[in-house]
């Protein structure tokens, strides 16, 4: 999985069709748990979606333009903009009843 940087992340977005960015911290216990549900989403999805990680003590400037204040926090960006957030700890099947209908 990607871990974005100030230059990356606008060029993903801008240029992904469907993109998961998972917002995280190295210290964050729920963000390493849900790390092999993201990797198993992103090796197993059929949606063309690309997922994505951005630190948030890295990078607390784009954490705070999309409001993050829990991590892990997972943005859904479709065509450019932000069209679903799921915040904390779930597994594969909670993650896609959140953002599945986003993914057509």
């Amino acid at each position: 999985m990607e871990k974005l940087t100030n230059e990356t992340f606008k060029t993903n977005v801008e240029n992904e069709h469907l993109l998961l960015v998972d917002f995280y911290a190295d210290w964050c216990g729920p963000c390493k748990m849900m790390h092999p549900v993201l990797e198993d989403l992103d090796a197993t999805n059929d949606k063309g979606l690309k997922v994505v990680q951005i630190n948030v003590d890295e990078y607390p400037d784009i954490a705070g333009a999309y409001g993050v204040q829990s991590i892990p926090n997972l943005i859904l960006f479709k065509d450019g903009k932000a069209v679903n957030q799921a915040i904390g700890f779930m597994n594969k099947d909670q993650l896609l009843a959140k953002i599945g209908a986003d993914l057509d």
